[in-house]
C-alpha cells in the first residue's frame, strides 16, 4: 500500500508540476514581471504604507531567481514539492475511499481546489509584488483555519448520513469568511487595477487546471497500480 501510495503520487506531481510550471510561464509570470517594474520604478515615499500595513523590504543582499531558466527551475522546483505533497494526500485518500472510475479523481481535485486555493483566496486574494498586505502570521493563521474549515465542512456535506451534520457543514464552510480575512488599515497597490484583476483570474484558472489534473492523474495511475 505504500509503494502504490508513493508511486502513485511520485508521477502524478510531477506530471502536475510541470503543467502548472507551463501555465504559470505563459500566464502567471508575465504579469508578475509587469507588476515588479511599477514596484522598482516607484518612488521610495511610495512603498510606506500605512500603520498595520506589511511593509515591503527590497535589501540588495537578498538573492532573488534572474529571469529566465532560473526563474523558471526555481518554480518548477517549488511547483515539484508541492504537487508530490498533495498528491500524496490524495493517494493517502484513495487508500480509504478507493475511486471507481477516473472521473472520480476530478471531483477530488475540485474539492482540493476548493480547500487549498477558492476558500482562503476568497479573502487573502493573489497579491502581486508592491501590494499592502496584513501582517504575515494573522494571514497565515487565517489561511490555515479557512483551508481547515473548508476541507471538514466538505467532509460532512458530501460524506455525512444526518442533515444535522450536513447543516454544520454548510456552517464550517460559512465561518471564516463570516469573521473574515485581516486586512490592512490601507489598501494600496502600485500596479493598476486591470493588472491585478487578470493576475487574480489567472492564478484561480491555473490553480484549477492544476488540481483537476492532479485529480484525475492520481485516480488513474492509482486505479492502474491497484490492477497490475
Amino acid at each position: 500500500m505504500i509503494t502504490r501510495i508513493a508511486r502513485t503520487a511520485g508521477f502524478s506531481g510531477l506530471l502536475a508540476a510541470l503543467l502548472l510550471t507551463l501555465l504559470q510561464s505563459f500566464w502567471v509570470s508575465p504579469l508578475i514581471l509587469q507588476a515588479e517594474t511599477y514596484e522598482t520604478a516607484a518612488p521610495a515615499e511610495q512603498h510606506a504604507h500605512g500603520e498595520g500595513a506589511a511593509a515591503h523590504e527590497h535589501s540588495a543582499e537578498a538573492w532573488s531567481p534572474e529571469d529566465g531558466w532560473q526563474r523558471v527551475l526555481s518554480t518548477t522546483g517549488g511547483n515539484l514539492v508541492v504537487a508530490v505533497g498533495f498528491a500524496l494526500i490524495l493517494a493517502a485518500l484513495y487508500s480509504l475511499r478507493e475511486p471507481k472510475r477516473v472521473g472520480t479523481g476530478a471531483l477530488w481535485g475540485l474539492a482540493g481546489f476548493a480547500v487549498f486555493c477558492l476558500a482562503p483566496t476568497l479573502g487573502l486574494p493573489p497579491e502581486l509584488p508592491g501590494t499592502a498586505a496584513a501582517d504575515l502570521g494573522q494571514r497565515q493563521a487565517w489561511w490555515v483555519g479557512a483551508a481547515s474549515a473548508t476541507a471538514l465542512g466538505l467532509a460532512l456535506v458530501v460524506f455525512a448520513h444526518h442533515w444535522l451534520l450536513k447543516v454544520l457543514g454548510v456552517v464550517l464552510l460559512a465561518v471564516p469568511h463570516l469573521i473574515g480575512a485581516p486586512q490592512p488599515e490601507v489598501h494600496e497597490s502600485l500596479a493598476p487595477e486591470a493588472l491585478e484583476a487578470q493576475f487574480k483570474l489567472a492564478s484561480w484558472l491555473t490553480n484549477a487546471a492544476f488540481w483537476l489534473a492532479l485529480g484525475l492523474l492520481t485516480a488513474w495511475l492509482y486505479r492502474r497500480h491497484s490492477q497490475a
